[in-house]
């Protein structure tokens, strides 16, 4: 077994590890942590899969963006630490069943395919093709995606604006 292979496997046990606890936790604060780990084992991942600008985008966006204000938001309400969060199990049977057809069909797609290594013979710019694409054939939905963004900003800030106003009148 070479030492990809043995990164591999531990960063998969890391990386489903993590997601259990993150599914299966109590306190969601440790939840948020375990998303860190979940996501940043995607990212070696993506690294060993010779993706290394969706591995960076992954870390940057990712982690480095968007769960660093998930934890920001958890530690600066009061709410995250003194209140404890149930968790509700609804529709428990199709759920189970459901989890365990996708784990057949998984297995089987796992025992009948055929692994084979294959290694890049020419390592393109991904960066630099990427951003060719987007400049160029892809502008149009790359401004969309731009614009829906910014609306879902806008949105999120009114929403808590509104929200906080709500709670004061209230108290």
């Amino acid at each position: 077994m070479d030492l990809t292979a043995i990164v591999f496997y531990l960063f998969s046990i890391v990386t489903v590890g993590a997601a259990a606890i993150m599914v299966f936790s109590k306190n969601i604060v440790h939840s948020a942590f375990a998303l860190m780990f979940s996501l940043a084992g995607i990212a070696v991942l993506y690294v060993l899969l010779y993706a290394d600008f969706i591995a960076a985008t992954q870390l940057l966006v990712y982690v480095g963006g968007i769960l660093i204000l998930i934890l920001f938001g958890l530690m600066l309400t009061e709410q995250a630490v003194t209140q404890k969060f149930k968790a509700v199990t609804v529709n428990m049977l199709p759920a189970s069943l459901l989890a365990a057809v996708t784990t057949v069909l998984l297995v089987y797609a796992y025992a009948t395919t055929s692994w084979q290594m294959v290694m890049p013979e020419e390592r393109s710019e991904t960066v630099y093709d990427l951003g060719i694409l987007l400049m160029s054939d892809y502008i149009l939905p790359f401004i969309i995606a731009g614009v829906l963004l910014l609306i879902a900003i806008v949105g999120a800030i009114l929403m808590s604006t509104r929200l906080t106003a709500i709670k004061n009148e209230e108290q």
